[in-house]
């Protein structure tokens, strides 16, 4: 099916791009790229600065063609190689970002950037930001593309030029099969995705969840993924007493069951972009309860198609939690008018072309 998708659909699809992608698994932004790749004309190329083996086999099997590339010096030599075709570079967080401007600017190169936002809670963090918005500027870089309106907000205010900036949210390819909840089990779940570290807000999780569990004997949660709070959670949910109904599965390959048996997805988020997990909330009909950070707010409409509260209050997390447990009439209208918006402003689709009439542009100004 990847190589059906990946296939050229007319003569100006053809166009070579090179993604840039340092990772250490297979998150949002992995998932973003994979399914941008497959649905996006043009010959995708992904380049792994570094990347755990599953992760590369994940996109080989996709049929998307891509390799290790470990090292400045060999990320040039490979751009040397292919030099001749006039690819076009996009470029995926800091050190895709960083390596690519040196290939984009000794080899003259156009030069895409995505930014699918910026976590600057550390010292290291917030210089790799700082960086990267100075070389957004530069004149080596083409475009910048945001994947919410929040992050293009900081690149505004970096000064990097209006007329590089564009804001292409993420979306979703048409769901396989459909996907619904099961409204037969006798216990309500709410569910954190994804990483256990710091930005994604775990530890802001537990402050909402740890209280309700106390008050409402029928919820339980489920934290699924992994990372460095892992074993900080589990002590904080055995003293609690809760570890029979908070628990921790680990990192999930596949979401499909967990959409059928969640009554809640909750984003406990300090920082974010528009997360993918949201979408394929709101695609399966789990209702969502966020923190209103980053692009979140730009999907979510606060009981029209999901629930808001202010970021890392973890008490008005809470209520809005309690409130879907309280009301499922409201639970079931929240659903429904979340799989209407994804489907009608975060379809793949539809935003694939938007991908590719950029994509062609740049090659084009970058040509003339």
């Amino acid at each position: 099916m990847g190589a059906q998708l990946n296939a050229p659909l007319n003569p100006s699809s053809a166009l070579p791009i090179i993604h840039l992608l340092s990772s250490g698994g297979f998150y949002g932004a992995e998932r973003m790229l994979l399914d941008h790749c497959l649905a996006t004309p043009g010959q995708h190329q992904v380049l792994f600065l570094d990347a755990p083996p599953e992760l590369i086999a994940r996109f080989r099997e996709a049929g998307v063609d891509c390799r290790d590339c470990a090292g400045l010096g060999a990320l040039l030599a490979h751009l040397r190689q292919r030099r001749a075709e006039q690819p076009l570079l996009n470029t995926h967080n800091f050190k895709g970002l960083l390596f690519g401007w040196v290939g984009a600017t000794l080899l003259r190169l156009p030069l895409v950037i995505t930014q699918h936002g910026f976590t600057p809670r550390s010292r290291k963090q917030k210089f790799y930001t700082w960086v990267s918005l100075q070389l957004c500027r530069t004149t080596s870089v083409n475009r910048v593309v945001c994947v919410a309106e929040s992050i293009a907000a900081q690149c505004r205010q970096a000064s990097v030029r209006a007329e590089k900036l564009q804001v292409i949210p993420n979306g979703l390819p048409a769901a396989n099969d459909l996907l619904s909840h099961s409204v037969d089990h006798p216990r309500w779940l709410a569910g954190y995705v994804g990483r256990l570290s710091s930005e994604k807000g775990p530890d802001l999780f537990l402050d909402a969840l740890i209280p309700l569990c106390r008050q409402h004997p029928q919820l339980d949660a489920v934290m699924l993924g992994d990372g460095p709070e892992r074993e900080t959670l589990l002590t904080r949910i055995n003293t609690a007493g809760l570890q029979e109904r908070i628990t921790l599965p680990g990192y999930q390959t596949d979401m499909g069951p967990w959409w059928r048996q969640l009554d809640a997805l909750v984003i406990s988020s300090r920082t974010e972009g528009t997360p993918m997990i949201l979408l394929e909330a709101m695609q399966a009909g789990v209702p969502v309860v966020a923190f209103g950070v980053g692009g979140i707010p730009d999907v979510l409409e606060d009981r029209h198609n999901g629930l808001l509260a202010a970021p890392t209050d973890s008490a008005a997390l809470a209520r809005q939690i309690g409130t879907l447990l309280s009301e499922p009439a409201l639970a079931r209208e929240l659903s429904n008018n979340a799989k209407r918006t994804q489907l009608d402003r975060y379809d793949l689709k539809a935003l694939a072309e938007r991908w590719s009439q950029l994509y062609i542009r740049t090659a084009r100004e970058a040509r003339s």
